[in-house]
């Protein structure tokens, strides 16, 4: 059977274009790639079409945004994965436009569909009292509890992605004053973030203890498991959520639920709530647009409280008087119809 123009182009696309032309990163195609194998499940589950029938014809605009709705419906994704997926199908029309420029329309109305609006979600964090807490839980006269401790301490000290810090090796770690990590981001951008000296005296236990300083484990994932494995990211999810429930049983003041991304979060708020400039934090977090990083200007309450505090006197006085003793006023409320 020939192949189908849709088969030709989604190969040339995720195979060439963007890894020769755009040169995406492995989890961006990997991305893209799970998009289109989900487009395919729902061909068959809904069209009743199989992937050998699917052309660039069948792919029209009303069925993408049905499968978005599939998506959330029956998938049960949130709106940001359904935009992540739209996204995804918007710039393989944009490659197959440049194409086949003589369907220039059809594919123009797919392009043409919009991203969902969804509501600001909440930078969830910890206070510096919650963080310092939990970090007291890893039991230090243990080999893993020193590796635990580490591993916190560099996640919230580096305001690393969890991605970032499973991809570290031991080469990236400089402990040389100024002592600093090498993180690799989103689209494979480097950044140099600096180490604050506990988490660097830390670090320096770290890799002593696991004979890590020598030349040929340079190459060595920073942190692994106790197979000697990379940690994934459920591993240190794992990880944090033992010492969660450690900390919760001591203090009210850790959240139910504590993912490793709050890390990153609780990092910059503090930052912020520091009187670190936005711009360095856009930096120091690997954020392309500063537009990002302002969602910790516009959750962080604290700092707004201050400014207004220190801004205005006290118009009201706090010493108010008891109405309860106001004779007169309780008389009037008593005959109030």
């Amino acid at each position: 059977m020939k192949p189908t123009d849709f088969a030709e182009y989604l190969t040339a696309f995720l195979t060439n274009w963007l890894t020769k032309q755009r040169n995406a990163s492995p989890k961006t195609i990997h991305s893209y790639r799970d998009t289109f194998k989900l487009l395919l499940k729902y061909y068959q589950e809904r069209e009743d079409m199989s992937p050998e029938r699917i052309t660039m014809s069948t792919l029209t605009v009303d069925v993408i945004k049905d499968f978005l709705s599939w998506l959330e419906t029956e998938r049960k994704c949130s709106i940001s994965t359904r935009n992540q997926r739209l996204a995804a199908i918007h710039s393989f029309f944009r490659y197959v436009q440049a194409e086949d420029p003589a369907r220039l329309y059809h594919f123009q109305k797919v392009i043409a569909i919009p991203m969902k609006k969804a509501g600001k979600p909440m930078v969830e964090h910890l206070t510096p009292e919650a963080m310092k807490l939990l970090l007291d839980q890893p039991d230090r006269n243990l080999p893993q509890g020193r590796r635990d401790l580490t591993l916190m301490s560099v996640l919230y000290d580096t305001g690393a992605r969890v991605q970032e810090l499973i991809d570290a090796k031991v080469e990236d770690v400089f402990l040389l004053p100024p002592p600093v990590i090498v993180l690799t981001g989103k689209g494979n951008k480097i950044r140099r973030v600096p180490l604050m000296k506990n988490t660097a005296f830390l670090l320096q236990n770290y890799l002593a203890e696991n004979h890590l300083n020598s030349q040929h484990k340079r190459q060595y994932p920073l942190f692994t498991n106790r197979q000697h494995y990379p940690l994934t990211k459920e591993g240190v999810a794992y990880i944090i959520g033992k010492y969660v429930n450690a900390a919760r049983s001591q203090s009210s003041i850790i959240p139910q639920k504590v993912k490793p991304h709050m890390f990153r979060h609780s990092k910059a708020m503090h930052l912020l709530q520091a009187g670190v400039n936005l711009i360095y934090i856009r930096d120091f977090l690997g954020h392309v647009d500063v537009k990002t990083t302002e969602i910790y200007a516009q959750a962080d309450t604290e700092t707004k409280r201050k400014a207004i505090e220190n801004a205005y006197p006290d118009l009201v006085e706090s010493k108010l008087p008891d109405w309860s003793k106001d004779q007169a006023l309780l008389s009037w409320l008593s005959e109030l119809r």
